[in-house]
């Protein structure tokens, strides 16, 4: 009988439920400021199901903020799907083709995306790159704690109490924290005790069967990203690990006429067979895990000293990859403003904005992986001549493209595309956008102007900028506040001289970026008082104006 002994836990920073993508990228992001953080992740292991396959541009320049980005391109299933591109639709791997997805708003992976990211798409599969964050977390010196399950919380002005359980030993423990992320997936403990509603709807359900064959003959040379199949027996589609022995294949069912057990090990190989047009096949069953495709959001991602982060906050069908990337952006908007207000340069008032940015993103990104859902029957039915539906963007807007509107950016400008939202036109460094890319030189290196923002905020000016200097050094001193400032131009070179012109200022102006690479306010020259601007803008943004509640 297993043991219920109660104890209490050291305290720690911040708290994070669930050990998947979502909750290591947090951890990680958090520890890279320094900030203390436990993870708790129910399972004993990560599974290493390779799920959802693929890394956006954006995300993956989170990950090469992480340190992180040559270690998932040296990841097996990264080196060996390098090359693949195009989605395709056939009766069966080895029959014939039905048509490929070729639509004005689809960019393939492949595409050069260096004038817009210094890095590009990444084709690691989960569990491999949960792999290189746990690997980074506990380098960094992250608490992981498996086996370990959270029971319930409670929380105050003061912070979060949680019971937690370990699963091998019985033991039960309190453990208090400042704050709590929850990162434990589509069917959140935590959201449910919070009382959050999780609305949308679902699209199917499926199971994943990954498995081993050797599929070279039928694949003929061709390195696709995802391969529908419209046979009669089996309607799914087909996704290559490694171009040859490696394989995930989604199946749709009905829970209401068949569950998980009936796919046992021979069902799941005529499947396999049936998807692959190859009758004597004999495939080695790996695993089997089903999952809901659906596209819900949460009513708010924020409650008191409780955050959601990932499938906690959102699900979206697998259509355009966008389910783990978004997860991931939303880990690395709410890391720095934990530590901000934990290390005392911001007021409580700065995550306040982790909800008005993020979720109206979620929102939509969400939107548009349920109509590019939608939008894919049409290529295994021939005959439908339906068009693309009006509503979806292009793929590079939703990476890159998006616009924060918050009380952490200044003045929200025109400029997004019309009925849309959150999509910006043009990524031209206006407030509440991604900084755009920039190529520098600094001594002999070349570097983008993105791997300078990381742990601080970043007031980024031209060589003429003897005032902006003295106002960052005054507002850094009397605020508080960890301002770096680069002048491109003098210290960094401007490589492509679009300095101006990518972010909309002169010479003499200056653009301050948020640790996240965000753009939060911009001066098209220096003003005549520069010291009292920058002060009042900074103030205002990092909620430290004057009379607003700050962290204790």
């Amino acid at each position: 009988m297993l043991s219920t002994t109660r104890s209490t836990l050291r305290n720690t920073d911040v708290l994070v439920a669930g050990g998947g993508l979502a909750g290591l990228s947090t951890a990680v992001f958090l520890a890279q400021q320094g900030v203390d953080c436990l993870l708790l992740e129910q399972r004993p292991e990560l599974s290493g199901h390779p799920r959802a396959r693929g890394v956006h541009p954006r995300a993956m320049e989170l990950m090469r903020a992480a340190g992180v980005e040559d270690e998932l391109r040296a990841m097996p299933s990264a080196r060996l799907l390098a090359g693949n591109s195009g989605v395709i639709a056939a009766r069966s791997l080895a029959g014939p083709e039905l048509a490929v997805l070729d639509e004005k708003y689809v960019m393939d992976v492949t595409a050069d995306v260096g004038p817009l990211s210094p890095t590009g798409w990444c084709l690691c599969h989960q569990g491999e790159l949960e792999d290189v964050l746990r690997g980074r977390a506990e380098r960094l010196g992250v608490a992981l704690r498996f086996s370990t399950e959270l029971l319930s919380f409670t929380q105050d002005d003061e912070g979060v109490t949680a019971r937690v359980r370990d699963r091998t030993t019985g033991v039960e423990r309190t453990l208090k924290a400042r704050y709590l992320v929850a990162a434990d997936g589509a069917h959140s403990g935590v959201r449910d005790t919070l009382g959050i509603p999780f609305d949308g709807e679902t699209l199917g359900h499926y199971v994943n069967i990954h498995f081993r064959a050797d599929l070279t003959e039928p694949l003929a040379g061709r390195r696709f990203l995802l391969c529908y199949t419209a046979g009669e027996e089996v309607r799914g589609a087909l996704m290559p690990l490694d171009n040859a022995s490696d394989w995930l294949l989604h199946v749709a069912y009905d829970p209401r006429e068949s569950d998980l057990e009936s796919f046992t090990e021979e069902r799941c190989a005529d499947l396999v067979r049936a998807a692959t047009g190859v009758a004597d096949l004999r495939p080695r069953i790996r695993s089997v895990s089903p999952w809901e495709g659906a596209a819900r959001t949460a009513g708010r991602f924020r409650e008191g000293r409780v955050f959601l982060v990932g499938d906690a906050a959102h699900v979206m069908p697998p259509s355009g990859g966008f389910g783990s990337s978004t997860g991931i952006q939303d880990a690395h908007n709410l890391a720095w403003k934990l530590a901000a207000v934990l290390d005392g340069w911001a007021g409580a008032g700065l995550l306040d904005s982790y909800d008005e940015e993020r979720r109206p993103i979620c929102e939509a990104t969400v939107e548009q992986a349920a109509l590019r859902s939608k939008d894919r029957p049409r290529l295994t039915e021939p005959g439908e001549h339906r068009s693309v539906h009006p509503g979806i963007v292009e793929d590079a807007l939703v990476w890159l493209s998006w616009r924060y509107r918050s009380s952490a950016v200044t003045a929200w400008d025109e400029g997004v595309l019309p009925g849309y939202g959150v999509w910006s036109a043009e990524n031209d460094g206006r407030p509440g956008s991604r900084a755009p890319h920039l190529r520098l030189r600094r001594g002999g290196a070349e570097l983008s102007v993105l791997d300078l923002f990381g742990d601080r905020p970043v007031l980024l000016t031209g060589p003429d900028n003897r005032d902006w200097q003295e106002a960052a050094r005054a507002v850094s001193h009397e605020l508080g506040v960890p301002l770096a400032l680069y002048g491109i131009g003098s210290e960094l070179t401007d490589v492509d001289d679009r300095w101006p012109e990518l972010y909309g200022v002169t010479a003499r102006g200056a653009v301050l970026v948020r640790p996240d690479g965000v753009v939060a306010w911009r001066c098209a020259d220096v003003p005549i008082f520069a010291k009292n601007t920058l002060s009042g803008v900074v103030a205002r943004l990092l909620g430290k104006d004057a009379g607003k509640d700050e962290e204790q």
